[in-house]
């Protein structure tokens, strides 16, 4: 694995973390929720999107 592409999936990775830990803290107000959730990161993002009125497209 190259050192770019290597780099380009922990900030994929962190982003998807940071997006998940500010739904769940939007919605909870909860650290311990905020971290389950930041843990799952991506996976709950798409979860969120596509449980929520408008899914995917707004």
């Amino acid at each position: 694995m190259s050192a770019v592409s290597h780099d380009v999936t922990r900030v994929g990775i962190g982003l998807g973390s940071a997006i998940a830990v500010a739904i769940s803290w939007s919605l909870h107000q909860s650290i311990i929720w905020a971290a389950i959730q930041g843990f799952f990161g991506w996976f709950y993002v798409l979860y969120y999107a596509l449980t929520r009125p408008g899914g995917l497209s707004g």
